[in-house]
């Protein structure tokens, strides 16, 4: 996903290019974004209730769609993604 904001001589001041633009689940990409601390959250879940809704019991399930990205940071970073991914898997249960 590419957003533009128009502003100089050639229409553009900045260029945002979202890395993990997908059209995935919405808890999914709500569960991301928590995990990595958007500071704009609130804001982010009360637009998606407005749009289109979240299920009942949604915030329950965070652990479970942040379990993959979790991982992935563990295998590649370790430290503390590691025991954090064994936190989310075990909340599941």
């Amino acid at each position: 996903m590419l957003w533009a904001r128009p502003g100089t001589a050639d229409g553009v001041t900045g260029i945002l290019i979202d890395p993990a633009a997908h059209g995935g689940h919405a808890e999914t990409d709500l569960a991301e974004l928590a995990l990595f601390g958007s500071p704009h959250l609130g804001r982010t879940v009360a637009a998606y209730h407005e749009a289109s809704g979240l299920c009942d019991g949604w915030e329950a399930r965070i652990p479970l769609h942040q379990l993959h990205m979790i991982a992935v940071h563990a295998a590649l970073f370790g430290g503390s993604y590691g025991p954090q991914a064994v936190r989310a898997a075990r909340s599941l249960t």
